[in-house]
C-alpha cells in the first residue's frame, strides 16, 4: 500500500523535471536570440527613417509574466491528463539541436541580407508558378527557400524556437490541450483528423504522442515539408501525409472528426482565408471540432501589442497586418462554425469550434 505522500512526492519530481527540461530549451534557445541579434547587420536600411512602432512599449514585466504563465499552464494541462510531458530533451535531442544551431546560424546571413534589402519574394523566379498560388511564392521570415526546400523544412523548427524564446512548442501544446478537450470521451480509433497547413508534422507528432491510435492526415502545399513530416510521422502507420492546398482539400465532404490548423492563417491573404474557412465546414462532420492556433492579434493582450507590430517589418509577413484586425470568430461563424473557447497563450491565440 502506497504512502499517503507518494503522489505529492511524484507530483513535486514531476514538476522538477518540467522546470529543468523546458528552462534548458529556453536558455538554449534564448541564448540563440541574442547571439543572432549580436551577430545580425542593421535593420534599418541606409537612408529610410527608422521603424518607431506606434505602440507605446509594452511593460517587460507583463511580457515575462505571460511567458511563464504559458509553461504554468502548459505544466497544468500535463498534470490534468490532457496530454503526456514533453520528452525532447535528452542526449539524442542535444546532439540534434547542435546540428541544427550550426545550420542556423550558418544561414542567418542570407536572413540578414533579404532582411536589408527587403527581399522577400525571390522563390517566384525559382519555382513552378503554375503549381503555387502567387501568395505563397514568398521567402517568410526572410527563410532560404521559401516554404519549398528541404533546408527550409530542416531550419524551421529551430527558427522559430529562437523566434519566441524556446516557448513554441509549449504554445503548440495549448492547442493540443483545446483538441484533448474537444475529443474527451471519444474511442480515438474512431477519430479522424486532419492538419491543415501541417509544415513539418511538429504538431502531429505532439497530437500522435498524445492520442497514439488517432487516425491522422497532414496536408502541405510544400513537397519538401511534406517529405519531412511523413519522416517524423513513420512510427505511426496510421498517420498520412499529403501535398495539397487548404482551399482545395483533396478529401469527401465531411471526411473528418476533427480539423487542426496551427500558424496558418496570419500567413493567407484576407480572400484566401475565407476560402480555407470554408474547404474546412466543408471536410468537417456537423458535430465534429476544428482547433485553430494562430498569432495573437491587437488588443489581445495590449501589453504585446508593440512585439506584433514588429513582426511583420522585421519578418517578411506580407498578409499579417491584414490579419491582426481579422475577426476569426466571425470569419469561422460565417463558414459554418460555433465558437466554443478562446485561449491566451503567451504569443499565440487558440481558439476552438464546432461544425454546426
Amino acid at each position: 500500500m502506497s504512502s499517503p505522500a507518494r503522489p505529492s512526492l511524484d507530483r513535486t519530481l514531476a514538476r522538477a523535471r518540467y522546470a529543468a527540461a523546458q528552462g534548458a530549451r529556453v536558455a538554449w534557445y534564448m541564448g540563440h536570440y541574442l547571439l543572432a541579434r549580436r551577430l545580425s547587420g542593421p535593420f534599418n536600411r541606409p537612408g529610410e527613417p527608422r521603424f518607431e512602432p506606434r505602440a507605446a512599449p509594452g511593460d517587460p514585466g507583463a511580457i515575462r509574466a505571460a511567458f511563464l504563465n504559458l509553461f504554468a499552464r502548459d505544466r497544468a494541462n500535463i498534470e490534468a491528463g490532457l496530454y503526456p510531458a514533453p520528452s525532447d530533451v535528452g542526449v539524442v535531442e542535444a546532439l540534434a539541436a547542435l546540428r541544427d544551431s550550426a545550420r542556423f546560424f550558418a544561414d542567418l546571413p542570407n536572413v540578414d541580407r533579404r532582411r536589408l534589402e527587403r527581399a522577400g519574394a525571390e522563390v517566384r523566379a525559382t519555382n513552378d508558378r503554375a503549381r503555387y498560388p502567387s501568395y505563397y511564392l514568398q521567402n517568410f521570415h526572410y527563410q532560404t527557400g521559401g516554404w519549398l526546400t528541404s533546408e527550409s523544412a530542416a531550419l524551421y523548427d529551430t527558427q522559430v524556437e529562437v523566434l519566441f524564446g524556446g516557448a513554441a512548442d509549449a504554445m503548440r501544446r495549448i492547442a493540443l490541450g483545446a483538441l484533448a478537450r474537444a475529443l474527451k470521451g471519444r474511442d480515438q480509433r474512431r477519430v479522424r483528423l486532419i492538419d491543415v497547413g501541417c509544415g513539418n508534422g511538429r504538431f502531429l507528432a505532439q497530437t500522435l504522442a498524445a492520442f497514439p491510435k488517432l487516425n491522422v492526415v497532414g496536408l502541405d502545399l510544400s513537397p519538401a515539408y511534406v517529405a519531412a513530416a511523413r519522416a517524423r510521422l513513420a512510427p505511426w502507420p496510421q498517420a498520412d501525409v499529403v501535398a495539397g492546398q487548404a482551399e482545395n482539400v483533396p478529401a469527401d465532404e465531411a471526411a473528418f472528426d476533427a480539423a487542426v490548423s496551427v500558424f496558418l492563417f496570419h500567413e493567407l491573404p484576407p480572400r484566401v482565408r475565407r476560402e480555407v474557412a470554408r474547404e474546412l465546414a466543408r471536410v468537417v462532420k456537423p458535430g465534429g471540432a476544428l482547433v485553430i492556433a494562430d498569432s495573437l492579434q491587437s488588443g489581445d493582450t495590449p501589453d504585446l501589442d508593440r512585439m506584433l507590430e514588429y513582426f511583420p517589418v522585421g519578418f517578411h509577413e506580407p498578409y499579417y497586418q491584414s490579419y491582426l484586425d481579422e475577426d476569426l470568430v466571425a470569419l469561422f461563424a460565417d463558414a459554418g462554425f460555433a465558437h466554443v473557447e478562446t485561449e491566451l497563450a503567451f504569443l499565440t491565440k487558440v481558439l476552438r469550434f464546432t461544425r454546426r
